[in-house]
Formats: structure tokens, sequence, C-alpha cells
């Protein structure tokens, strides 16, 4: 099943556009450039015209998912569509996308979920041809370009990623997840050492006060 594909030159964001539009429902909507794109807890999101995927799409909100899982799944996803051979894309916990370059840890994307009355809003940015320039990051950001992967248009992209979030019910297994358990973490608040990821899609992690089962909300910075 395809959701009905809205595209758009410019917009301040897909994911308020589609908040804005509620009658938009079920529906997906891509952009070539964002000026107003946003990640998670508020840090903006670069989106050079036609450099990436800007992507959200407004879906009937999965029952009996935490909403962390409905994110990692989503993600997990797209990272089939984007990488179908599973050759370099990961899972950063808890919901972005990943990959090893030149022994270091790169983000190439993150997804954000909101749910609002019965619908669930995913809003997905990849960085398909440039990454911006961000050295202060920990994590710095790459492009599918960088990895050698290929990538179809953005439309394309859109629809085969947006057909498989209309069921979350499949979890599809990443070449490998991040942190692992035994890494060592730092994040804004505090530092432990990573024992697992859970079912319900926290991270368990062991600090000097005790274990832990940190939530989406309850770190920033991790690496």
């Amino acid at each position: 099943m395809a959701l009905p594909l809205i595209r758009l030159a410019t917009v301040d964001s897909t994911q308020a556009f589609l908040r804005r539009n509620p009658h938009l429902f079920p529906c997906a909507v891509l952009a070539d450039q964002q000026t107003e794109g946003r990640g998670r807890q508020g840090s903006r999101w670069e989106s050079a015209p036609g450099a990436g995927l800007w992507l959200s799409a407004a879906l009937p909100a999965p029952s009996g998912l935490a909403p962390g899982v409905v994110l990692q799944r989503a993600m997990l996803a797209a990272a089939r569509v984007l990488d179908p051979e599973a050759r370099a894309l990961g899972l950063k916990w808890p919901n972005d996308l990943v990959a090893w370059r030149e022994g270091r840890l790169v983000k190439l994307g993150g997804i954000l979920g909101e749910q609002a009355g019965g619908r669930l809003i995913l809003g997905l940015g990849v960085n398909l041809t440039e990454a911006p320039d961000l050295p202060d990051r920990a994590i710095p950001p790459a492009s599918l370009r960088d990895l050698g992967l290929a990538s179809i248009s953005p439309t394309n992209l859109s629809v085969h990623i947006t057909s498989h979030w209309i069921d979350l019910g499949d979890e599809f297994q990443p070449l490998f997840r991040w942190p692992a358990a035994g890494a060592a973490l730092q994040w804004g608040e505090g530092q432990g050492t990573c024992l697992g990821w859970e079912p319900d899609g926290r991270l368990k992690v062991a600090t000097a006060g005790g274990i832990r089962r940190l939530s989406v909300g309850d770190v920033s910075g991790l690496g």
C-alpha cells in the first residue's frame, strides 16, 4: 500500500506542515528544502536544497508499541530501504541512523515522532549527497554518498519507506546497534556502561548510582 505523497519545493518543516493540516491523513509530505528543520530536543537540522531526504508522514497511531520502539522500528525500516544489502547502516540509540567511517561513528539521519489524537506523525531527515559541516559534534554528520551508497530519487525513497511505516509490526535487524553491551557512555547528565537495549526501547545502563533505564527524553549528547 502506498500513501498519498505531496512534494513541496520549500517548507518550514514537513512535520509542522502535517501538524497544520490534520485533514491530510493518512498522507506523506516530501520537501526539497526545509527552512526550520528540527532534530531531537529542539536542535536545528540543516536541510540544504536537494541534498537530503526531508520526509514526514501522518499515519494511524499503532497500538501496543512503546514510543521508543515505534521510532526505532521506523528508522530501521528506512535503513532497509536506504541500505538494502545491509552493508553500512546501523542504529544509534535512541533513533539515529549511523555508520562507521574510517574507524569513527558518523550520523546519516534522525527521526522524530509525535502523536496527536489518533495520528502518528513521523519525521525523517537523511543526508543523501551532502552533510553539513558541524565540527563540534561528538558524532559528526556524513552522507550516503560519503559511504559509497547509491541513492535513488527522494520520491522513490519516500514511497518505499512510507510503505514500510504503514505497519510497524515487524522489526528489521540492523547491521549493528550502538551502543552495544559493555560500551562506556557519557552524556550531558552523567556516565555509565551500556548493559543492553530493552524490549520497550529504553537503554539499560550501569552508573555509579545504580542501574538506570534511559528513555528517549532522558539524555542529551550521548557519546
